[in-house]
């Protein structure tokens, strides 16, 4: 499964700046404070991502490597969306939460 640090790296302008917001959603520190992101996190949730967005297709399809690329895709894709909306959360942080209350 790809990373978010490949994704970075193989990405274009906006794909890194993409990349940067959401490691801007995981501080380190009070999410106030300008804190440096904790990429450990962010990675972490990227890859769950990926997983929900997989679901259990991959089960179910013959082809798992095709439909772990068509998840990576959909996750960028999703990062770039999320990146124009003023103000986003981590949906996997909102969701741990969420499953907190």
């Amino acid at each position: 499964m790809i990373t978010l640090h490949e994704v970075y790296e193989q990405g274009n302008e906006a794909v890194k700046e993409a990349v940067r917001a959401f490691g801007a959603r995981h501080p380190l520190g009070p999410a106030w404070s300008d804190a440096e992101p904790d990429w450990k996190t962010a990675e972490k949730h990227f890859t769950h991502v990926i997983e929900v967005i997989m679901g259990t297709a991959a089960l179910a399809e013959p082809d798992t490597v095709g439909t772990v690329r068509r998840a990576e895709n959909v996750a960028v894709q999703l990062l770039l969306t999320l990146h124009t909306v003023r103000g986003y959360r981590c949906p996997i942080c909102v969701k741990k939460r969420r499953d907190r209350l």
